[in-house]
């Protein structure tokens, strides 16, 4: 062999990484039989326990619907209102309250104005967070200004204060909180295991560049969530208990879960039960503060805890260049 000159050659050295080691629960969880089945059992053992904690609140909201309907008033109009301004709004979320419609319609005039007269917008290095900022403020008009400022037209009489934002009994019903928290952690933990979930979260992808795209991306995200609980288990509740009593929160839940289409798959599922706690729980302190705090905690708790299974938390206050 050496007089062919083999003996000279080096070692071909290959571009190869290790790949990342995957753990039995991962493999389960990424197997589509296992994975299309898997929240079916998990949504029936955890049905009885949350019927259970909500019991009495269930109870409360058919008794107060039950005497509204016995007191012979007129036909109620409030639930077909809410769900017929619930339809327009979440179709108007989904064609013009994207980044998509962003992209294509609003970001040529940002871009125009950014290389003529407002160099300020900076958008050559913020355009995506722009995108999000129009995703936060179409979501604010929408789930806050749409719904209650036609509401207070049709229904003149109704409190908005009664939509959950009065703050009597706050503190009271914090342990709830507390409960419900202790409970989801470990199902966010079971979530992290999906392969698609270090991908997914956060949804600004330049979150790890800066802790300034970090923080503006959570205040956002913060602002959408207080929006999207004063919609669902605010204004929807506050509209729907008076005519179906406890069967407003599972009316409420069906169009909740399907906002949550897209995302990954086991999460969906989370949204169901979600939905169903989330507005038990508003029902029970008569307010969205609860919820909403509860809702901020795991929303932040995943991005951190996606960027941190990456190791790219932000380790710079400004984005460079």
């Amino acid at each position: 062999m050496a007089s062919f000159g083999w003996s000279a050659l080096e070692p071909l050295s290959l571009p190869v990484r290790d790949l990342a080691p995957v753990s039995l629960l991962q493999s389960l969880l990424a197997y589509p039989p296992v994975k299309a089945v898997l929240p079916l059992p998990i949504l029936a053992a955890i049905a009885g326990p949350i019927a259970w904690f909500f019991r009495g609140t269930w109870a409360t909201l058919d008794a107060e619907a039950l005497a509204e309907r016995s007191a012979g008033k007129a036909f109620d109009y409030r639930p077909a209102a809410c769900l017929g301004i619930t339809a327009v709004v979440l179709t108007l979320q989904e064609y013009y309250g994207g980044r998509q419609f962003f992209h294509s319609v609003l970001r040529p005039e940002l871009l125009e104005l950014h290389a003529t007269t407002w160099p300020w917008l900076r958008f050559d290095r913020y355009g995506e967070l722009y995108a999000y900022g129009w995703w936060c403020l179409a979501r604010s008009l929408g789930y806050v200004a749409v719904p209650f400022l036609a509401w207070k037209l049709l229904f003149r009489e109704d409190s908005l204060l009664d939509m959950g934002l009065r703050t009597r009994g706050f503190v009271k019903h914090l342990w709830v909180y507390g409960a419900c928290l202790a409970i989801v952690i470990p199902v966010m933990l079971l979530v992290s295991q999906q392969e698609d979930f270090g991908s997914y979260y956060p949804f600004y992808k330049q979150s790890s560049r800066s802790v300034f795209d970090l923080v503006a991306w959570e205040a956002m995200y913060w602002i959408q969530f207080f929006a999207l609980e004063l919609f669902f288990r605010g204004w929807m509740l506050g509209a729907l208990k008076r005519s179906m009593g406890s069967a407003a929160i599972f009316v409420m839940a069906v169009p909740y879960c399907m906002i949550h289409y897209g995302k990954p798959y086991l999460e969906a599922h989370g949204a169901i039960v979600a939905g169903v706690v989330l507005g038990s729980l508003a029902m029970r302190t008569r307010s969205i503060y609860a919820g909403f705090l509860l809702h901020v905690t795991v929303a932040v708790s995943m991005d951190l805890l996606s960027l941190y299974k990456r190791g790219a938390i932000p380790r710079v206050f400004w984005p460079g260049g």
